[in-house]
């Protein structure tokens, strides 16, 4: 017997929602937590002569978010792959 598709879809979404949710989170501590709240506790480390707090400010938190979108695709081709939503 099939899975009923509206609750197949409502699995799906509930996944995606759980994905984008724990990612913004991430970035949020990255971003927010390590450039701004624990600042002076990383300043004490320096990179390329630079305060580990300012490289992350600056450097760290924008690579991340790259890092971030893609594993965001990686995981959703996962995720539409399972649910047999995908493109191919």
């Amino acid at each position: 017997m099939a899975a009923d598709p509206s609750e197949n879809s409502q699995q799906y979404w509930i996944r995606n929602l759980r994905l984008v949710f724990t990612l913004l989170f991430i970035w949020a501590v990255v971003s927010l937590g390590m450039a701004t709240f624990w600042v002076d506790a990383l300043d004490q480390f320096r990179i390329g002569g630079f305060k580990l707090g300012f490289w992350i400010a600056h450097q760290g938190a924008m690579m991340l978010f790259v890092v971030l979108i893609w594993v965001y695709v990686w995981a959703m081709n996962r995720l539409d792959r399972k649910f047999d939503v995908d493109e191919e």
